[in-house]
């Protein structure tokens, strides 16, 4: 065997293994959430669909999930306002201190979690706004931010600007340059940055447990207090669908950019 065909033989197992190892857990959520008795045990005593009719019919849950999608769309729309602006900025624009302004919109990234939750309670409870969905929102634009500007920085990255000048040349302003020409060509960078930006926020447990309340309680935040109050194999289910749910975007997000980069390569230069 030829040393080329080794390595990439062994790096097809190694990929393999390593996609077998984070998998597999997940695995098991599958028959427990579809167990016939009252608790989360496996092996399972049989199989049945009544805790994900559970969820159906329990109004907690479904007010949690619509809260969800709630705060997630809200918070994914303005991090769209704010990221996409703010890297044509970035990625054009030749100022001081560009690098710097970059790092610390990009901090949400690399600071933990629980010391965003922290931070946001005492300053929205100030605000008076602590338990609602505004700030929740607004905290889930902060941590979702960083990822939409960083997509689309990759985009405008491959951006041929002489388009811009083209339709500068025959007249077009600045608003019609950008959703006719510019939105466009790097719409695979947005709607990449939108659906992780979207998950960031659907996913998220810590800051909804600062800044929630019973009526406006996120589903990640049910399933947090559902396995500290009653591990209910409902949860299991929950788990199941969040999980298919995530995966089905995140094949999106693969689609998107691998579609991007082939669109790159067969663009005559």
């Amino acid at each position: 065997m030829k040393p080329a065909t080794l390595r990439s033989a062994t790096m097809y197992v190694y990929a393999a293994l390593l996609l077998a190892f984070m998998l597999v857990p997940l695995l098991i959520i599958v028959p427990m959430s579809l167990t016939s008795g009252n608790a989360l045990t496996f092996p399972t005593p049989g199989y049945s669909l009544r805790w994900y009719h559970e969820l159906i019919d329990d109004p907690r849950w479904l007010k949690s999930f619509w809260n969800s999608i709630i705060i997630g769309v809200s918070a994914t729309l303005l991090s769209c306002a704010l990221g996409i602006p703010a890297a044509i900025g970035i990625a054009w624009g030749e100022f001081p201190g560009k690098r710097l302004i970059y790092a610390i919109v990009a901090t949400p990234l690399v600071v933990p979690v629980v010391i965003v939750g922290v931070a946001a309670f005492f300053f929205f409870a100030e605000l008076g706004l602590a338990g609602q969905k505004s700030a929740i929102i607004l905290t889930h634009t902060a941590l979702a931010v960083p990822v939409v500007l960083t997509t689309v920085v990759a985009s405008l990255s491959r951006f041929d600007r002489t388009l811009v000048r083209a339709a500068q040349s025959l007249g077009a302003g600045t608003g019609r340059i950008f959703f006719k020409v510019i939105l466009p060509l790097i719409s695979p960078g947005v709607v990449s940055g939108a659906i992780i930006a979207f998950i960031i926020s659907f996913d998220e447990v810590v800051v909804a447990s600062f800044l929630s309340t019973g009526e406006e309680r996120t589903l990640p935040r049910m399933i947090f207090s559902g396995v500290r109050e009653s591990v209910s194999p409902a949860i299991a289910s929950v788990a199941v669908l969040l999980v298919v749910f995530s995966a089905a975007l995140l094949g999106i997000v693969g689609w998107l950019q691998s579609r991007a980069t082939r669109s790159h390569r067969t663009r005559p230069s």
